[in-house]
């Protein structure tokens, strides 16, 4: 077993409008449980960044990466599972309906397209992510800012 930890894949995905969207993890996910989260996961072995930010947007959404705009940041976190891990954020543009994306039924429950003064709603259960989703949509939308559309 290795003592490094896991790398991990973010897709911040923008509208034309400039909102954000995001996903409600299903109540009974093991990790970060009924909470609002951005498209991501895992790397597969082999798998690079990008691979994997393409990969996750086609299984989590349905749509397809366009462009990768940029960084949003790297996020050191341990989950519930006590697993160490490091996640690497993007910047996305996608092709698609983005009125329509289709979720993964057994793994998010509904889904939002989110501005910068809708971030409440991410302090929803933030007890089990300490808030980090809504760190990581606040960097988004800084960079956002200051890049224009």
């Amino acid at each position: 077993m290795s003592n490094e930890p896991l790398r991990c894949a973010g897709a911040l995905i923008i509208a034309p409008d400039g909102r954000i969207f995001f996903q409600r993890r299903s109540p009974h996910r093991r990790l970060f449980p009924n909470c609002w989260d951005i498209v991501g996961g895992h790397l597969e072995p082999g798998e690079t960044v990008e691979e994997a930010l393409r990969r996750e947007v086609t299984e989590e959404t349905g749509w397809r990466v366009s462009e990768i705009v940029g960084p949003v940041g790297e996020y050191r976190y341990v989950g519930d599972d006590g697993l160490a891990r490091i996640e690497s954020d993007w910047l996305i543009r996608v092709d698609g309906d983005l009125a329509a994306p289709v979720l993964e039924a057994d793994k998010h429950t509904e889904y939002r397209w989110l501005g910068p003064d809708d971030l409440d709603l991410l302090d929803e259960h933030r007890d089990v992510n300490d808030g980090l989703i809504r760190q990581i949509a606040e960097r988004a939308f800084t960079i956002l800012r200051s890049t224009g559309p």
